[in-house]
């Protein structure tokens, strides 16, 4: 696999800083947390992580200057979970205005007999076109969800999953690429996405 020269991962606040860094560091790639906008502006990799409310985690990147900083990157952006909501317009939760560098509004999920919220566990991901970041990953493949809001399917979906209804599970325009579902914790096949990423 060719290297990644620097891959930061964006101090958005979350909990999951330290397993997206041992799930690069099983890639044998070293990740940095960028904290500064000049770090992650700098780096030939950005990823954009998020566990936790839209509210909260917009306020802080704001504070810090990274929101600004993220929308104009060049290089290869992966948003995770609340990472890859945080790039639509907004969010239901709060409401809140997210990066707007995706079309669209992210919105709950509700709750049903035998699909409670939040959305937790193994469910399939399912192609909907051909994309890189995909590469190696067939529509019977599983990977790991914790959310309570979802991005409805759009033209900017790569892959969807159902639970009572079908959300983007996968997203990308141009470099802004996102994963719903956490591949740090998602097995062979979250590992073959951040592997993919890193070859974008």
């Amino acid at each position: 696999m060719k290297q990644a020269s620097e891959v930061v991962i964006v101090d958005s606040g979350g909990a999951n800083l330290a397993s997206l860094t041992f799930a690069f560091e099983r890639l044998g790639v070293h990740a940095r947390i960028g904290r500064e906008p000049n770090t992650v502006t700098a780096a030939s990799h950005v990823v954009l992580p998020g566990v936790g409310a839209a509210p909260n985690a917009m306020q802080r990147l704001a504070a810090t200057g990274l929101a600004r900083a993220i929308t104009r990157l060049t290089q290869p952006v992966l948003g995770i979970c609340l990472g890859m909501q945080l790039l639509f317009g907004d969010s239901e939760e709060g409401p809140t205005e997210c990066l707007g560098l995706l079309p669209g509004t992210v919105c709950r999920i509700y709750s049903a007999p035998g699909r409670p919220v939040p959305h937790m566990g193994w469910n399939q991901v399912k192609c909907d076109r051909e994309d890189p970041l995909l590469e190696g990953i067939g529509s019977d493949d599983y990977a790991y969800f914790v959310h309570g809001y979802a991005a409805s399917v759009s033209p900017v979906t790569v892959a969807h999953t159902e639970y009572g209804k079908c959300f983007s599970a996968v997203v990308r325009r141009e470099n802004f690429c996102g994963t719903q579902f956490h591949p740090e914790r998602s097995g062979r096949t979250g590992a073959r996405v951040l592997e993919n990423f890193l070859r974008l």
